[in-house]
């Protein structure tokens, strides 16, 4: 089964600045739209930016300035740069897969998630 695997997480303080990673072992992801969720307790996922297989980007427009997403095709990885971070930015932080922004033969897979905590 195909599944994106996110790492990077941790707890930081506010200010402070973490690169999440999302791989896809077993799977390439380079013709694919790569998708950043992130879900804090007691709320609803949300979408948080994206890029496509051409490497274009998309923000939250709360985050723009602060969020940086890139993609190594040499490595099969997309990363998440937070910057600034704020107490606000604690949740879990999705990696999906899509044809949203790639091919048409790409499909949705969800990863597991990475927690983010940031203290104040």
């Amino acid at each position: 089964q195909v599944q994106p695997v996110e790492s990077g997480g941790g707890s930081v303080q506010a200010g402070g600045s973490l690169r999440l990673s999302c791989t896809t072992p077993g799977f390439t992801s380079n013709n694919c739209g790569m998708h950043w969720y992130r879900q804090a307790a007691g709320s609803q996922r949300e979408w948080v930016s994206s890029i496509t297989n051409i490497g274009i980007a998309t923000y939250a427009e709360a985050l723009k300035g602060r969020f940086t997403i890139s993609r190594d095709k040499a490595k099969y990885t997309v990363y998440l740069q937070m910057d600034s971070l704020k107490p606000e930015d604690t949740a879990m932080y999705f990696c999906k897969t899509s044809n949203e922004g790639g091919m048409w033969w790409c499909q949705n897979y969800w990863g597991q998630g990475t927690q983010v905590t940031v203290s104040s």
